[in-house]
């Protein structure tokens, strides 16, 4: 392949500039943002926040492929001390220990899942009705969504497994989600990657090769001229918080009570907020119906019970809701296989977190960048082989 344009500058565009260009290709990358990263940006200034929970899980293909390129550099490290102050929301009360029945629903392979049937009812019939609510709100972690139990049990248990897997799979890049995708776009450069930022594509490229389309699903609905192009995804209240330290703050709140995470980052990572400070964020998602405030709502009740005198300490908050930008949730009867596919025709493809991959969260990026990259490839084998063949017939 001779050359190839990449429209989108986050994850799943950067792997497939990168893998397209180890290929020997000429590689054209447009990011509309002025710096790259798409939802993998970390903020600038003295809050290092992602846009929500950002966490590579060693069991994805994406991490040897990272690790073999020396791209995942220096993770943050959890002191012991403060794994201890995991706490778990249940029965309108803090606890240091989640219900067993959690560890065990969570402890099955996900291929006992059926994808036909919602996760609620499966796991009521293994575990009884308690252990089934609480295995789902849990399971919000890896979900986004404020009611994973109406959601595929295929779906779920396999989040539910991977997020409860011990040793942890997931780990936290130290600096941010951004340092990794510095150290990709350096990658891509090294490699002869064009990579043109501030610059919007309308309309698709003519004569530029074939095209991978890495934008979100809306935004590529709109430059294909394809409205059939959407999938479900999470809405989520993001709420990062600051706050003057204080000895003994939980690490984790985990709500079981209705799905809800907050963390408190700087735990493994202090380079995240200045010295005497400690960053939180957390994640509330949300139905349909509901507002910002009840996400708020959400976040502050769950504060007031873990982090005492929190309003008084805060210097620094942001609230926002995140639509439809936590990756695909699939409903019962749907795996990934019934997602918008990677190949669109005509030298078209189209990658990110919500199309027709396997795995988990960035892990579906990853997986349709290189998918893409590898259908580019042969078809243009098979279209050099095509000509080759009617050359020698004209000779």
């Amino acid at each position: 392949m001779r050359k190839l344009t990449i429209i989108g500058g986050g994850f799943a565009g950067l792997t497939a500039a990168i893998t397209a260009a180890e290929a020997g290709t000429a590689v054209t990358l447009h990011e509309a943002h002025r710096t790259l990263g798409g939802r993998g940006r970390t903020a600038e200034g003295p809050y290092r926040t992602n846009e929500g929970p950002h966490a590579l899980y060693d069991g994805g293909p994406h991490w040897t492929w990272l690790e073999q390129r020396g791209l995942i550099g220096a993770l943050a490290a959890l002191p012991p001390a403060e794994a201890l102050r995991f706490r778990v929301h249940r029965d309108g009360a803090l606890r240091r220990t989640p219900p067993l029945g959690l560890f065990r629903q969570a402890r099955r392979a996900p291929e006992q899942a059926p994808v036909d049937v919602d996760f609620h009812t499966w796991a009521t019939g293994l575990a009884g009705e308690r252990t089934a609510r609480v295995a789902a709100a849990y399971s919000g972690v890896a979900l986004f969504h404020h009611d994973p139990g109406s959601l595929s049990a295929r779906f779920v248990q396999e989040r539910l497994h991977r997020s409860t897997a011990l040793p942890p799979e997931a780990h936290y890049v130290r600096g941010g989600w951004g340092q990794l995708i510095e150290r990709m776009a350096t990658r891509a450069r090294e490699l002869g990657v064009r990579i043109e930022t501030s610059s919007r594509v309308d309309t698709l490229p003519l004569g530029a090769g074939p095209v991978i389309v890495a934008t979100a699903l809306p935004a590529a609905a709109r430059l294909l001229g394809d409205p059939s192009l959407t999938w479900e995804s999470g809405r989520t209240v993001l709420f990062d918080l600051a706050l003057r330290t204080r000895k003994g703050d939980p690490f984790v709140i985990s709500d079981l009570d209705a799905p809800g995470w907050i963390e408190r980052f700087t735990a493994q990572d202090p380079s995240l907020a200045p010295a005497g400070q400690q960053l939180i964020q957390a994640q509330l998602p949300i139905g349909p119906e509901a507002s910002k405030a009840d996400g708020v709502a959400h976040a502050e009740r769950l504060l007031d019970l873990g982090f005492p005198g929190w309003r008084e300490r805060t210097v620094w908050r942001r609230e926002s809701v995140s639509q439809g930008r936590t990756g695909a949730v699939d409903r019962p009867g749907t795996t990934w296989r019934d997602r918008p596919a990677v190949d669109r025709g005509d030298g078209v493809y189209l990658v990110g977190d919500q199309v027709a991959a396997p795995g988990v969260l960035s892990e579906v990026s990853f997986t349709s960048a290189v998918e893409a990259v590898s259908l580019a490839l042969r078809a243009d084998l098979l279209d050099r082989h095509h000509k080759h063949g009617l050359d020698l017939k004209h000779a």
